[in-house]
């Protein structure tokens, strides 16, 4: 009996050791196989995902995608972006309609173990919010009570709100709208008196109103919002390509390394700037990737703090603080793991 067990067990051993390889390299065969990475995002919101007039998609998140493209075929140009609803995005990720899913995602436990998706990292350290007309005279998240909410259905906020609620011992009229823009409208028509949603989505949505001025961001953010990438669960290969690429652009503002000096860096005597940009070690080989991976990534669309800026700091019309969103030796939360 001892020996057959034993046997058995090799057995599974050696294929679980022998299919890895090949679950390991789908998603990124199929990829390279297609010459085009397919990204899920938000059907428009500005500073992580949105189209112009003439369809060229701009944000954090669609950046983060360009690179993840840059870094495979030292090409941004080769992605296609997939707007989806809130509700549609995680079919689309566990179906292989999208390849990787960009777009404003709150990481979360269940999503993680159970929804056949993991998270590659946190682009965007988020918080939920509220929204109000200022002529409502609310000053406190806490002066709501009896209060009708526009929210978007199949999201955390949903959830949230619920639990917001409770705790504080108050009572609120549910408005529950599948799409953002039908929720904005809403929200905008006067259907209810409160909007809902993550404090970067109600800066970026309370530009696209009529009076932008006429309306307020209460100060209260009653949530933890860790927004960021993820993918299909069983490609471990794929998993890593999307969180290093995500990392690389983090390591990058650390060590100065831009969108215009990146060649410049490369000639660098730093260590740890030599393994980043491939002129020491062959740290792509891990993922499957070429040796300048990270270089093709920061070349394509700068450090993660330059992307930032551009889309939704002091260079965009949002103009968010960094915040939670600086680097961790400027106080912030953003860190990277190093390539060792």
């Amino acid at each position: 009996m001892k020996s057959i067990l034993t046997t058995g067990l090799a057995a599974i051993v050696l294929a679980a050791v022998t299919a890895g390889p090949v679950l390991a390299q789908g998603t990124l065969q199929k990829v390279k196989d297609r010459g085009q990475l397919v990204c899920g995002v938000n059907t428009g919101i500005a500073g992580f995902s949105a189209p112009d007039d003439k369809g060229n998609w701009s944000g954090l998140d669609v950046d983060l995608c360009r690179a993840v493209a840059a870094a495979i075929f030292k090409d941004p140009a080769k992605v296609k972006f997939v707007p989806l609803t809130a509700k549609e995005r995680f079919t689309a990720l566990q179906s292989g309609e999208i390849d990787v899913l960009s777009r404003n995602t709150t990481w979360t436990m269940s999503r993680d173990t159970s929804a056949g998706m993991n998270f590659a990292g946190i682009n965007y350290y988020d918080g939920q919010g509220f929204m109000v007309n200022k002529a409502l005279g609310v000053k406190s998240a806490k002066e709501l009570s009896g209060a009708s909410i526009c929210v978007q259905t199949g999201t955390t906020t949903e959830l949230n709100v619920a639990d917001y609620f409770r705790q504080q011992g108050m009572t609120y009229k549910p408005v529950v709208i599948e799409k953002l823009p039908e929720t904005l409208a809403a929200y905008n028509a006067g259907r209810c008196d409160v909007f809902t949603s993550d404090a970067s989505q109600l800066y970026a949505t309370r530009l696209t109103l009529g009076s932008p001025a006429d309306h307020i961001v209460l100060p209260e953010v009653i949530s933890k919002e860790p927004l960021g990438p993820a993918v299909r669960q069983g490609d471990a290969q794929w998993g890593n390509i999307v969180r290093w690429v995500l990392f690389a652009l983090i390591n990058a503002e650390e060590f100065a390394i831009t969108q215009e000096n990146v060649d410049k860096m490369k000639d660098s005597t730093n260590p740890e700037v030599k393994r980043l940009l491939g002129s020491e070690g062959d740290f792509g080989k891990g993922v499957g990737l070429d040796s300048d991976w990270a270089y093709q990534a920061i070349k394509a669309v700068g450090n993660y703090g330059e992307s930032f800026e551009r889309n939704v700091g002091q260079g965009s019309r949002l103009k968010i603080s960094r915040g939670q969103n600086a680097l961790w030796r400027d106080g912030g939360l953003q860190y990277a793991p190093p390539i060792r």
